[in-house]
């Protein structure tokens, strides 16, 4: 039930919220090209790029549950290299999705003992492109929680203890099979982390017995007697390594990871405009050549079966909610309000619609609403409290998940039409 403060947030739209769950289960658990440990894998991975603890935490979790090996979690360097080699796609989709050619695509699966195939490929970058998004919306709604400092005020989420994520929709329709199966994993769960307690302790004094004397050897080797300090009663001074994590602590919690720069490579690589005056530009992307309806949807179908269909369900789903309040506010109507959010997401990423006028972007939405937007967008990781505080207090707290729902969903189609787009361009 590590999922309560995305499913309390999306709850206040149920019909999405089903739609949601089913994609989420179908790409992590269901059968697919990808391995249960690579899937979760590749989840750490995306989440690692906008530094969002949350969705590391639970999917380190879910990858040791799927018998993933523990080693991995130390880095990138100790993961097999045709994993590692998904590091640049990641990096580029995560931040500058129009960056990405079919040279990338070509270079994934070129013939060699690490080389993907075209199937396990599309199951990857739906994976990142989903995890992408949803540390969006895990940014926006505040449920990227920093104990220490107390989470984010009045949007910090409850917390609904040992619920099963499935069971808050219970009678929302719901899907009663995926009820009936994350309730089975939230029983199991119980009985998992004691086994997984004992295990990641195992881990634990071994590892810390190799890293005493690796240090203790460089301390010999670069003679400057600060050996000693290492040896401490009761174990080493240097505390439980990062990667280690999530470790089980005395009430049963687990902990998060400490150091996610290990994840990734090249961490000052962000967002930057499209839209640079001062340069040469990069080809915008027209719907009107490549879209999801015409385009995407049937290549990701054939190369990953339904999940096309489970993507379609979401997309249109999200655009079928009401942001009455919102769109009356602002004098239009929902569907219109609602679109001006949509294409200026995609604006962000260099993808312009033909049959659109772009001044009603400027007449729709606030300044301020804007730079809320393209923070939570583009570096979710430094959305805070101050921007709810100053733009959202007029709004119910279901309107604004709603544009966080906007936001994850655009910018998830968005990443996917560049990816699918550039694999297109390969097999032609």
């Amino acid at each position: 039930g590590r999922l309560e403060a995305v499913t309390q947030q999306m709850g206040y739209h149920p019909q999405y919220l089903d739609s949601f769950l089913k994609t989420q289960h179908y790409l992590m658990h269901m059968d697919g090209p990808l391995p249960f440990d690579c899937r979760h894998y590749i989840a750490i991975m995306a989440a690692a790029r906008h530094q969002c603890r949350y969705l590391v935490n639970l999917h380190v979790l879910q990858f040791l549950r799927a018998g993933g090996d523990p080693q991995w979690l130390r880095g990138l360097e100790f993961i097999p290299p045709k994993l590692r080699n998904l590091n640049e796609i990641n990096k580029i989709l995560a931040h500058r999705p129009w960056l990405i050619t079919k040279e990338h695509i070509e270079k994934l699966l070129k013939i060699s003992e690490w080389s993907w195939s075209l199937a396990e490929l599309v199951h990857a970058v739906v994976l990142l492109a989903h995890c992408h998004a949803l540390a969006s919306f895990v940014f926006g709604c505040g449920c990227e929680q920093d104990e220490g400092l107390g989470g984010r005020g009045s949007l910090k989420p409850l917390s609904l203890g040992n619920q099963c994520f499935c069971e808050a929709t219970a009678g929302n329709s719901c899907s009663q099979e995926l009820l009936r199966i994350n309730r089975k994993r939230s029983l199991d769960s119980c009985m998992e982390l004691d086994s997984l307690r004992e295990r990641m302790q195992r881990i634990h004094v071994e590892t810390e017995g190799r890293d005493e004397m690796r240090l203790l050897q460089q301390d010999q080797e670069e003679g400057e007697g600060q050996g000693a300090e290492v040896g401490v009663q009761g174990g080493s001074s240097y505390g439980t390594p990062g990667w280690l994590s999530p470790f089980a602590d005395t009430d049963g919690e687990v902990t998060g990871a400490t150091n996610l720069a290990c994840y990734m490579q090249d961490p000052d690589f962000g967002y930057q405009d499209f839209a640079r005056r001062d340069e040469d530009q990069t080809q915008v992307f027209r719907v009107q050549d490549y879209s999801w309806e015409d385009h995407g949807f049937s290549l990701v179908n054939r190369l990953y079966s339904d999940i096309g269909h489970l993507l379609d369900e979401k997309f249109r789903m999200v655009d079928g909610l009401q942001s009455s309040a919102m769109a009356k506010r602002q004098g239009c109507e929902p569907s219109v309000f609602k679109r001006g959010i949509w294409n200026y997401i995609h604006c962000m990423f260099g993808i312009r619609y033909d049959d659109y006028d772009y001044a009603e972007v400027n007449q729709l939405l606030e300044r301020i609403l804007k730079v809320y937007i393209k923070t939570v967008t583009c570096y979710p990781e430094k959305t805070n409290s101050e921007m709810f505080d100053r733009f959202w207090k007029q709004f119910k707290h279901s309107e604004k998940v709603h544009v966080n729902l906007l936001i994850l969903e655009a910018r998830m189609q968005a990443e996917l039409l560049y990816a699918l787009q550039a694999i297109t361009q390969y097999m032609i």
